[in-house]
Order: C-alpha cells, then structure tokens, then sequence
C-alpha cells in the first residue's frame, strides 16, 4: 500500500464521522479512498478502478466527469459561484427553474430551492401545513405516512419516516403521523398472497385514509418504491388511488421524488408511471446529475397563492437557506437536463432496464435469495436464511456486508440495506458493464453464502 493511502486513511479514522456507519467497526477496515472518478468507475489511491454500482449514493446520472455538466460548471464559474435569493434573483436559478417546470409533471408551476432531500421534505410539510390550515376552519395538524418510508434524517423529515432503526432513538422529538402499512407484496403487511389477494391493500388503505383525512393535511409517499426500506415497490396502481383519495377527501399528496426522479425508474420521474401529478414534488439526488448539493420543492399555484398577502398579514413563507439556489448547483442542473436532451438518455433506458431484469431472473435460483425486486434501475435483492419461512439471518452474521465486501475484491461498489443488496447505476451504464454488475454481485453472493 502507498505511504500516501496509509496517511489518508489513518486522517480519516482520527478525524471523520461518517454516515450510517459504526464506528468501532470502520476502524478495523482498510476502505478506499477514492481520488478520482471516469465514466461510471471510481478510482482509489492506489490506481485500482471500482465500478460505481450505486451511483455515489443513487445521485451520479450520467457518470463521473460529464464533459457538459463539468463545461456548465466551469462556465458559470468564470461567472459568479454565489449569490443570495433573499432580495435578489439569480441567471442561473431562473434558468433552471423554467427548464425545470418544462419538464415536471402537469400542475406543478412552482420552484422553492434548497439543498438537500430532508430540506425538501422539511420545505414540503411545512408548506402543505400551511396552505391547507389557511384554507380551513377545521385543525389539519397531521399528514397520513407509510411504514417504511425514508424522506430524510432532520427532525420534521424524520416525523414523516417509518424506519425504526434509524429513528426510534428521537421519538421524543418528533411530531405524531397516522402511519399505515406498506402494500409490500413479498412480507405482505396483512399476511395475503398476490395471487389471491385482490388487491386487499387497496381497501384497507382507502378505508385508513378516509377514517383520518379530517385531521390530516396530506399523505406522503415515495412513488412507486421504498428506496431506504430496501427497495419495496408497490403493487402497480397505487400511487394512483392515493391521488384518487386526495382529491376525494380535499388532501394533499407529496411525491417523494428524492430518489426516484432523474430516470432512476425509466421515466424522469416516477408518478409518470401511473400519470399522477401531485400537489408538491420533492427533488434532489438526481437533479444536478450527482455534482452539488441541490434539491427542489415544486408546488402548485393553489400552494404557492396560500402565502399570497400584504406584508403587515406577514403570510411570507419564513423559510430559507444560505445557500438556496446556488449559482453553481443551478449550472449544474441545467448541464443534466441538457445530457438527458442531448444524448436522448430516457430513450436508452428501457433495453438497459430489461437486459438487468433477465440477469436477475438468474437471483431467483440462488437458495438464499428470497426476493428479487425492481423499478427500473432501482434493484434489490433480499438475502435470507430461509428461502420457504422468509427467515432473515442473524444481524450478526452482517450477510449483506459480507457480499459487498467479497463485491469489492472484484472491482464494484455497491451498498447494502442490511441484508438487501442495493443496484442503483448510473444511467449511463453499457450493456457490456450491466454484464459485469450482475455477474459481480451475482457471483458475490454465490460465494459469500457458499463460504460461510
């Protein structure tokens, strides 16, 4: 090993804190640094190059070093890097949010900026709070979520989440929600089958939702599929009766679009599937092709006209962030868009979609997998003890760990869901590379099973 990879790593072991990482544990492991990225591979200080099956966490689009996004960049560099939106407009935000509008499902008209998915969603709650409460006599203090669900790890984003694991320890903190199930068919919630089940999750939903929705301002959901849960999808149809719900019953529905958009399911954006338009769209991820930190709330005129007043009525939306905006990240959004334009990338996604999808048909023959699931380019693959009781393995055991490390030893980075192991490309990926991921994580999983 370099002298240069030895001192980075020990810098990074005596002074880092990283995400959703022990600790104790990562001191013990010699991970890459990486220094350099090309096309849909990451390269380490010491030279070796990884295929980035995980897109640097479900954000890189077009892959690293994207000649437009990095000449976008450079030249709004030459510009200006920064420039407040409080009492100022900026070229290149108002560039971007028309493109962007152009783009974004009927409906929705209005941009509010900021910098991450959590303060997308934090941006959201607060705005369908408001707008439904000045429109109402009657208290709308709650919103309808899901089990499962993931928008985010500040305190309002994580009241709106469902993951245990990651926020039972601030319960006390957090606001109350009516949380339903989610119609996961593979551990179906009401212990149905799909082959019989006649849509039972439907009724059981809508039958929820009409129970609460006097008290409640809107439903929240990632559409289509639970990214953080470890890739659960929906049935198909879904989304829709939620939007058939919300103008039924006068809610309002938030597309959590943070990891589903740009693509990421074979159309720009998920709720295209089923021809939703909701009432507010978070963005992020994505939307700057996986270069800077920028993330959108896209809402409705009705949304948008419930702040509308006189300055002494003080209906001003009393939010912002420093760097809501960015010059920088908004050139960067408007180089992804062109590269989408240009290269005709959605056009290119159905036979990538469908060449992934016959490499996992090949998942369903290893005994420890239990399900195989996929939106798109959004894939996991749920390991488990026990193929016929749906037994997971002992935590312990960190099975899903040990796949992506014996995955690293053969030149992929990908991420694991505890034991769901995570495919989440670049969109940019070739047919020759797709081939290489799936035998990789394939054959990691083949050996690490076989080894243990």
């Amino acid at each position: 090993m370099k002298p240069e990879t030895t001192r980075l790593q020990k810098i990074d072991r005596d002074r880092i804190w990283h995400p959703f990482t022990q600790m104790e544990i990562w001191a013990d492991e010699k991970s890459p640094v990486i220094v350099e990225g090309e096309g849909n591979f990451l390269i380490d200080s010491e030279g070796r190059r990884y295929m980035d099956g995980v897109s640097s966490l479900w954000t890189n689009v077009h892959g690293h070093r994207h000649p437009t996004i990095n000449d976008a960049i450079k030249e709004q560099l030459e510009k200006i890097a920064h420039s407040t939106l409080l009492g100022l407009a900026s070229e290149a935000s108002v560039t971007f949010a028309e493109k962007l509008c152009g783009i974004l499902p009927e409906g929705l008209e209005r941009i509010f900026y900021s910098d991450n998915g959590s303060t997308a969603a934090e941006i959201a709650l607060k705005m369908a709070f408001t707008c439904r409460n000045r429109q109402s006599d009657a208290k709308k203090t709650r919103f309808i979520t899901f089990e499962g669900a993931y928008h985010g790890d500040t305190i309002g984003s994580v009241s709106l989440g469902g993951i245990d694991i990651f926020h039972a320890a601030y319960k006390p903190l957090l606001f109350d929600t009516i949380q339903l199930p989610f119609p996961h068919c593979y551990r179906c919630p009401w212990s149905k089958s799909p082959d019989n089940c006649q849509n039972f999750c439907f009724d059981e939903t809508a039958a929820a939702v009409r129970e609460h929705a006097h008290a409640c301002a809107g439903i929240v959901i990632e559409p289509l599929i639970q990214g953080a849960a470890g890739m659960r999808t929906a049935p198909a149809g879904f989304l829709k009766l939620l939007r058939e719900l919300c103008d039924e019953l006068g809610l309002l529905l938030i597309a959590d679009e943070v990891a589903t958009g740009f693509g990421r399911t074979g159309s720009m954006f998920a709720c295209e599937h089923e021809n939703v338009s909701p009432d507010l769209m978070t963005l992020a991820k994505g939307i700057s092709g996986g270069y800077l930190p920028l993330a959108v709330t896209a809402v409705t005129d009705e949304i948008y006209e419930a702040f509308l007043g006189q300055y002494d009525e003080f209906k001003t939306f009393f939010h912002g962030h420093t760097y809501t905006g960015n010059p920088l990240a908004c050139a960067a959004g408007l180089g992804n868009l062109r590269v989408f334009e240009e290269e005709k990338v959605l056009e290119s996604l159905p036979a990538k979609i469908k060449h992934m999808k016959k490499h996992l048909e090949k998942a369903w023959d290893l005994e420890c997998v239990g399900d195989v699931r996929q939106s798109g380019f959004m894939i996991g693959i749920e390991l488990v003890a026990d193929k016929k009781d749906k037994k997971s393995f002992d935590a312990k055991t960190r099975m899903g760990h040990r796949v992506i490390m014996k995955a690293r030893e053969k030149g992929l980075i990908i991420r694991p869901l505890g034991d769901v192991i995570v495919l989440n490309p670049p969109l940019s990926i070739s047919h020759d590379e797709i081939d290489f991921l799936m035998t990789a994580t394939l054959d990691s999983i083949r050996e690490t099973v076989s080894g243990l």
